[in-house]
């Protein structure tokens, strides 16, 4: 994407109190980014997108739930939040470089990936791919994550693919500090 400004303009600083102390509290400080500062320039939108209540830790690992986020974003081809995500994320969750990759260009059985994690991508690729899963998806998700994993996987898919709808069709520009896809 080459656009240099969003399509829906962002909340500039300085910001209402509420919203600054949103923003920290999300951001830790660090100055919000441009998908928070365009959303919250809609109160209702804004409301709704902080009441997902996914940006918690939830139930999978931290490695687990990025490479559910990672997938989804690259299969929406949101390189703004994927972006965002790797160059946050993939150390603290141990992806390596060749799993980086492998979210954006790699099939879900690819070598670099455990049982585990292959039955997690072909459930994230399933989800883009038909919004459910066949029984012998589920069955093969079910052997490496129970009941609680499952909803966070289906939550994880719906809310990032929100937020690579909301990321590609405001025209968010990249994040200067952010990845970008591998070719």
């Amino acid at each position: 994407m080459s656009q240099t400004a969003p399509r829906v303009a962002p909340l500039e600083p300085p910001y209402a109190p509420e919203i600054a102390a949103q923003f920290n509290r999300i951001m830790r400080g660090a100055p919000p980014l441009m998908l928070f500062r365009v959303v919250a320039g809609s109160a209702r939108a804004w409301e709704k997108f902080r009441a997902a209540s996914l940006l918690d830790r939830g139930p999978l690992s931290l490695r687990e739930r990025e490479i559910v986020i990672d997938r989804t974003c690259a299969r929406t081809r949101c390189e703004y939040e994927w972006g965002v995500h790797v160059t946050t994320f993939a150390d603290a969750a141990h992806l390596t470089e060749e799993q980086v990759r492998a979210t954006v260009l790699g099939p879900a059985d690819a070598g670099c990936w455990s049982p585990a994690e292959q039955a997690l991508i072909a459930a994230v690729d399933a989800l883009h791919e038909r919004a459910t899963f066949s029984e012998a998806e589920f069955a093969d998700l079910s052997a490496h994550y129970n009941e609680a994993h499952i909803f966070e996987i289906i939550l994880l898919c719906g809310f990032y693919r929100t937020v690579s709808y909301l990321a590609n069709g405001l025209a968010l520009p990249l994040e200067e500090t952010a990845a970008r896809f591998p070719r």
